[in-house]
Order: C-alpha cells, then sequence, then structure tokens
C-alpha cells in the first residue's frame, strides 16, 4: 500500500463495533491517510505485522484477543504509535493501556477532529526528523550508552533498548537537557505537543516505564524533583 500524495501516513484501524470503525475510515481517508480496517485482534494483529502501518488505532474493548494483549503482542516486536480507544473512564484503565505500550487514547465517545488532531499530533512525534531542534546533536552518548536520533535508536553497550516512540522520544529530551529541570508542562509542550489533551499524569506513567527499562543497566538517573517534574543527571563513574 502506497503513501498518499498528503504524506499523511497509513493508520490500522482495529474496532470492532462496524459503525465506528466506518466512520473511522471515511474521515481518515478523507484527511488523506491510507486506511485498514479489522474488527478484531487477532485479525488486526496479523495486518500489522504484514502491511507495517505508520499508525494503529486499538479498540481497547475487543472480541477474542483485547485490545490490551493486541498492544503487549505488538510491543514484542514493533515501534508503531499506537492509540487506544477506549470507552472506559478510570485511571486504571488508561495507565495499563500506556504501560503497555500505548503513546495515547481516546475515550468514548469522542468527535472525529479529537481523533485527527491526537493521529497528527502523535504521527508528527514518531517521525524522526520532526522533533528535535537543530542545536541537538543527532547522536549523543553516556558512557555505555548511546542514542541516534536519526535513526530512532537507543542502544546499551551496542545493543538496541525496546523504546515505544512516545518513551524515545521522552528520553531524547531528557537527554538533550541532562542537569536541567523539566516541569511536566515543558514535557507535554515539547514532547507530546501542543495538541495533547489528555491527562498530565501520562508522564508520570512514561517516566516510570523508562526507569523499568533502564535503572541499573545505564550511566544516568530520572530523579524526580517534587512538585516541579524531572531531571536527568549523569553519573560520573571513576
Amino acid at each position: 500500500m502506497s503513501r498518499p500524495a498528503t504524506g499523511a501516513g497509513r493508520v490500522l484501524v482495529v474496532e470492532d463495533d462496524e459503525g465506528i470503525r466506518e466512520m473511522l475510515k471515511y474521515n481518515l481517508t478523507s484527511a488523506g491517510f491510507s486506511v485498514q480496517e479489522a474488527s478484531d485482534g487477532a485479525t488486526g494483529l496479523r495486518t500489522a505485522r504484514t502491511s507495517r502501518p505508520d499508525l494503529i488505532l486499538l479498540d481497547l474493548m475487543l472480541p477474542g484477543m483485547s485490545g490490551l494483549d493486541f498492544c503487549r503482542a505488538v510491543r514484542k516486536t514493533s515501534r508503531v504509535p499506537i492509540i487506544m480507544l477506549t470507552a472506559k473512564d478510570t485511571e486504571v484503565d488508561k495507565i495499563v493501556g500506556l504501560e503497555l505500550g500505548a503513546d495515547d487514547y481516546i475515550t468514548k465517545p469522542f468527535s472525529i477532529r479529537e481523533v485527527l488532531a491526537r493521529v497528527n499530533s502523535v504521527l508528527r512525534r514518531s517521525q524522526p526528523d520532526s522533533g528535535e531542534p537543530r542545536s541537538v546533536p543527532e547522536q549523543d552518548a553516556i558512557g555505555d550508552f548511546a542514542i541516534d536520533r536519526a535513526a530512532r535508536r537507543a542502544l546499551i553497550a551496542g545493543k538496541d533498548v525496546k523504546l515505544t516512540a512516545r518513551e524515545f522520544d521522552l528520553l531524547s529530551y531528557l537527554i538533550a537537557n541532562s542537569g536541567r529541570v523539566q516541569s511536566r508542562d515543558a514535557l507535554l509542550e515539547h514532547v507530546w505537543g501542543p495538541d495533547f489533551s489528555g491527562d498530565r499524569k501520562t508522564i508520570d506513567v512514561h517516566i516510570r516505564w523508562l526507569r523499568e527499562k533502564l535503572t541499573g543497566r545505564v550511566p544516568f538517573v530520572i530523579a524526580t524533583v517534587r512538585g516541579i517534574g524531572y531531571r536527568l543527571d549523569r553519573i560520573e563513574r571513576d
């Protein structure tokens, strides 16, 4: 499937409600996206693995394989951005989805304008050349940890670290501004983008996820600055 002339990208919609699925497909196609669809998790997973979409819109409540199981399976091999669609508005459902690797979530019922804004925002952040100011080098290294922003790779002793697109952007920004306190508002602005309108706690969830993947393996720590935000501190080793 070729990319549309507008460069909008390829979106896979995994949603069992036919009305919602067709509405999303129609509006995304009208906005210039190439759209594939699946009505259940197993079919969606096969499609994701063969068609390599640029972004997945994923319903949380799917027949057979749940959206959470789908997200967990995708994250074993891919960093494709995932936006979860959920009818549940409880904090725990949102946090579980984010911890499993979702980049954002939208609570039903939603407007198509909100969906398009979130899709465009997540895609902008996931593009290799979209988010870094010119003063930030393409590559950076701290001891045996290296980050290659152009290739969107994070490595420890030459081995890849599996990060979601959002985790990579967050880590990249913190490293680029190491030693400086970053407020939650600043992180939302620079990493999530001005279109983000979700819960600020998403930052805390992503920080915790990064710590679980990196603590004890890298020569830096992500410190909490109480009441303000976070700071990445490089560890000086003898």
